[in-house]
């Protein structure tokens, strides 16, 4: 399962980024976290998560 970092999070529009480990950047959303059971996400939050595309699903927190 590939890990990254949040990058961004604008929670008006709902989106953001993960920085994959090898640099790439995926898109993320409310419902990637909400349906992993997070509450909400800060920059530097260690993450796994599956790929969709250029997306980011099932994000599960690595470290805070």
């Amino acid at each position: 399962m590939p890990q990254g970092t949040i990058k961004d999070f604008n929670i008006e529009t709902g989106t953001g980024t993960v920085v994959q480990d090898d640099l790439e950047e995926l898109v993320i959303d409310t419902a990637t976290f909400v349906a992993s059971g997070l509450e909400e996400l800060r920059l530097g939050q260690r993450v796994r998560f599956d790929r969709d595309g250029r997306r980011a699903t099932g994000l599960t927190l690595v470290s805070f």
